[in-house]
């Protein structure tokens, strides 16, 4: 444990080195890693978004890559092609930017749905399939997409079933005003994450993933997981509540988050501080719930309700 939680804080102080003062969106994006998820990070522009993609993938060993979604991406571009060698005459596979360990998809909403979906076997199955051939993907496997608001124009809301595939959605927010000064007294040489160097090995990473298998959750608190997800089922607010992929997704990140805090057991804490992040985005809110710009909040806001509303295992 002493090695591992080492190797965790390492990667979280690695980050905290460009991303000031927001050590919670910090924390989530290396869990989200632990627990074998990938990351969708929703804000307004210029708060730092791909950047803490960009750093998190930079305290890595592992390859990286990463995909500028625009409106005329095709998902060939993503998933690669493939070429037809005139002197062989045979097809040869050119794999894409989506075979990397850590895969930043950066504005996914601003392209269109057809390309967004590309993106769902690589995300669920680890492999990609292009003209009935199946090719697996490298481990550990990430994707980190950034997006902005649904209501910004240009872009293309993801499906239920493309957000499904996140394990978690954060946002950063603005900074506080004194770690904003530090921004700007910095130099400006260098994009500041290319000054991070990799931390952790890719066994290392690998190691990690395994570790968070081993967290055990007690039975009562396994029901205490399940009566959470039911009480999103059962909310007169909400028109769809959390799937089972949800509650497998809730049970993996309260264990990952339980390993970055120094512990091989779950406590109910745990599952209450992530509940927000991994379900708010897996349920759609009732007709005339939403205020205009707001439903990350309000999404947010009601599984914190639903949580408090369970009772907590003694």
């Amino acid at each position: 444990m002493i090695n591992q939680t080492k190797s965790i804080l390492s990667i979280q102080a690695n980050i905290e080195r460009v991303i000031k003062g927001k050590p919670q969106a910090v924390e989530l994006a290396v869990v989200c890693l632990l627990a074998r998820g990938h990351l969708l990070i929703e804000d307004v522009p210029g708060v730092g978004k791909t950047t803490l993609a960009y750093s998190l993938a930079r305290s890595l060993d592992c390859s990286f890559s990463r995909i500028q979604f625009t409106s005329d991406l095709l998902p060939s571009d993503i998933l690669g092609v493939s070429i037809f060698l005139q002197q062989q005459q045979a097809f040869e596979f050119r794999p894409g930017p989506i075979f990397a360990n850590v895969v930043l998809a950066d504005e996914i909403n601003r392209t269109t749905p057809k390309t967004q979906s590309s993106l769902l076997e690589a995300m669920n199955e680890a492999q990609v399939s292009v003209d009935n051939q199946t090719y697996p993907l490298p481990q550990p496997f990430m994707v980190i997409a950034t997006q902005n608001p649904v209501e910004h124009h240009g872009t293309f809301p993801l499906p239920e079933s493309q957000l499904d595939r996140f394990l978690m959605r954060i946002r950063i927010g603005y900074p506080e005003l004194a770690e904003e000064r530090k921004v700007l007294d910095r130099e400006q040489t260098l994009h500041p994450a290319e000054e991070l160097q990799p931390v952790v090995s890719v066994q290392e990473t690998l190691d990690l993933q395994h570790a968070v298998e081993k967290v055990r959750m007690d039975d009562a608190l396994l029901d205490y997981l399940l009566a959470v997800v039911a009480a999103t089922r059962r909310s007169e607010l909400l028109a769809l509540g959390v799937s089972t992929r949800g509650a497998i997704a809730l049970q993996q990140t309260a264990k990952a988050l339980a390993l970055s805090r120094d512990r091989d057991y779950c406590l109910p804490d745990d599952i209450k501080d992530v509940a927000p992040v991994v379900l708010s985005h897996r349920v759609i809110l009732n007709a005339g719930l939403v205020s205009r710009g707001r439903q990350f909040e309000e999404s947010e806001q009601i599984i914190r309700d639903l949580v408090e509303s369970v009772p907590v295992p003694l």
